[in-house]
């Protein structure tokens, strides 16, 4: 990850590699932002946030405590996720029927 100037990381989160944060972004304690992220400007992802691989988030987007976005899902701009929520990205349970790969994956939009 290139960090510059322009976002905030909470020294106890965790961003991967390949991950795009706009400015102005802010990325609170203990989350964590998997690979192949898009973030957008003036974002707010607050405390215990896991999102997963292949999410996109627009600008102006805030996300609450202990929110997990998996991936396939796309937030756009103005977006507001109260707090615990959970976005899913699979209809048929992997614990009867285990799948691999964003192909069995149904992508969200909101």
């Amino acid at each position: 990850m290139k960090i510059n100037n322009k976002y905030f990381v909470h020294e106890s989160s965790c961003v991967d590699s390949d991950v795009s944060i706009g400015d102005n972004t802010k990325i609170w304690h203990y989350s964590h932002i998997q690979t192949d992220e898009i973030i957008g400007e003036n974002c707010s992802i607050a405390q215990n946030v896991n999102i997963a691989n292949n999410v996109k988030i627009g600008n102006y987007v805030k996300i609450q405590n202990n929110v997990s976005i998996y991936g396939v899902v796309e937030l756009e701009d103005y977006v507001f996720c109260d707090p615990s929520m959970v976005f899913t990205n699979i209809k048929v349970p992997r614990s009867e029927f285990p799948q691999k790969g964003s192909k069995h994956y149904t992508k969200t939009l909101v």
